[in-house]
């Protein structure tokens, strides 16, 4: 981090959003939320693998079908004026809205974001991104929750509300915003997750 970025004294400094920017580094964890800094927590082993599989299936996959761009943390994402600029785990930008990707942040809503949960972060993915990512415009939300097995999977009505989708009794899960793409909820729980050249193969891009 340079010494003539501004930093902030302790994450309740108050600093505007082009400040903030300017301060982070492609290293840093955090997020801006009503002018203050956030710090993330260090991910766990697990948490960072089920990401890690889900950037290399993702990222493969969309850009195999040519569908747009897949970026990971840490990457901001500002979803309106208003909102807070966020710092998702895995999120996809469809190749109509590649606009939006500016060098340091993606300046609009993400197509589909996904958060892997830790226990600090539960309530905020469930509950204040939650109604960020609906407000903002994100039109497929997945909270991914290794701990408890448990995976949720968020699609925005023509009401601009969240309406929650479950994966099929097979486990089977088929995103609404990347095309052609399912996802078994045990890829999630496996430790280690499978290898995503298998994945991959099981999707038909490989």
């Amino acid at each position: 981090m340079g010494v003539t970025q501004r930093q902030p004294q302790d994450e309740h400094t108050r600093i505007s959003y082009e400040d903030f920017l300017a301060w982070c580094d492609e290293d840093t964890l955090a997020e801006w939320v009503d002018g203050t800094v956030v710090m993330a927590s260090p991910a766990s082993r697990r948490h960072q693998a089920v990401s890690d599989f889900l950037l290399r299936v993702l990222g493969d996959y969309v850009e195999q079908r040519a569908l747009g761009q897949v970026i990971s943390a840490p990457f901001q994402m500002k979803t309106g004026p208003d909102l807070p600029g966020r710092e998702p785990d895995v999120l996809f930008v469809a190749t109509e809205h590649l606009g939006r990707l500016k060098d340091t942040y993606l300046d609009g809503p993400a197509d589909l974001v996904v958060e892997v949960v830790s226990p600090e972060s539960r309530l905020r993915d469930r509950g204040e991104k939650l109604a960020e990512y609906e407000s903002g415009g994100v039109r497929e939300y997945w909270v991914i929750d290794p701990e408890r097995e448990q995976a949720d999977f968020y699609v925005l009505g023509a009401d601009g509300r969240y309406e929650r989708r479950r994966a099929d009794v097979q486990g089977v899960y088929r995103s609404d915003v990347v095309a052609g793409l399912w996802i078994k909820e045990q890829w999630f729980w496996q430790d280690p997750p499978p290898k995503a050249l298998g994945v991959l193969r099981e999707l038909g891009v490989v």
